[in-house]
């Protein structure tokens, strides 16, 4: 049985870890910003502009999708943290099912995914994108099932794990990958054929496909790839299944 109590606690616990941890704080807000003005200002330089858009608005989905990425993941690393220093372990013994674990984790990973991913939306005016109420409550569902998808994923791997150095050294393997083979800084077509093979099935690619059908202005050259019921389908898939997944690697744990 689901306890809605505990899983408020997990979630407000993790809520205040990361705004008591400033180095974090920091971090989440300087990252986006550096790719969106520092990089992006730099690649229009080489990148061709669509007939409708820049390359700026071209990258600002990418850069919601990569800074929904980072957090989710990284927001997993409480469990492995959790376990090395036994507050896991205090956790699995209480009068609580090992769901309502799972549940809480996915939820505080969650937030704080579409609390970053929303926020960034803020500087959409910066590089000439209007974003009115209705893009806003698309793009916060959009952003929900993605986080949501993407914490599921990064919860199964750290359920699997038990050092923050593995930790590490696997989501940089799998993190980097998923960022630069989703078409956030270029379009899926412009690459060669074994690599858009590996787009296909990353499944950022169809959460930040997702946005640019939101956010980018329609008929641009540089925009969506696939269709959006397609986009929804396979990120709906992807969090059922790593949700599943999820729950069954604590339960073996």
């Amino acid at each position: 049985m689901i306890s809605f109590r505990a899983v408020y606690v997990i979630v407000l616990r993790e809520f205040k870890r990361f705004f008591r941890q400033r180095g974090r704080l920091l971090t989440t807000i300087a990252r986006p910003l550096l790719w969106l003005f520092i990089v992006g200002s730099g690649l229009t330089k080489i990148v061709e502009p669509g007939s409708k858009g820049s390359y700026m608005q071209f990258l600002l989905p990418g850069v919601v999708g990569m800074t929904i990425l980072f957090s989710s993941i990284f927001s997993t690393i409480s469990v492995v943290w959790d376990r090395e220093f036994g507050f896991l372990r205090e956790m699995l013994v209480a009068p609580v099912s090992r769901v309502t674990i799972v549940i809480g984790k996915l939820l505080s990973g969650t937030s704080l995914s579409i609390f970053q991913g929303m926020a960034l939306l803020v500087v959409a005016p910066l590089v000439g994108l209007s974003v009115g109420a209705v893009k806003l409550v698309v793009m916060f569902f959009l952003i929900a099932l993605v986080s949501f998808s993407l914490t599921a994923f990064g919860l199964f791997i750290a359920a699997r794990l038990t050092s923050l150095e593995g930790f590490n050294v696997i989501m940089n393997f799998i993190v980097l990958p998923m960022f630069f083979l989703s078409g956030a800084l270029y379009p899926v077509e412009a690459l060669p054929g074994p690599l858009r093979w590996l787009t296909y099935i990353n499944p950022l690619s169809y959460g930040v496909d997702s946005f640019k059908h939101v956010l980018l202005p329609e008929g641009a050259r540089l925009g969506a790839e696939f269709s959006m019921t397609l986009d929804v389908a396979v990120v709906c898939a992807f969090a059922v299944v790593m949700t599943l997944l999820s729950a069954w690697a604590f339960a073996r744990r």
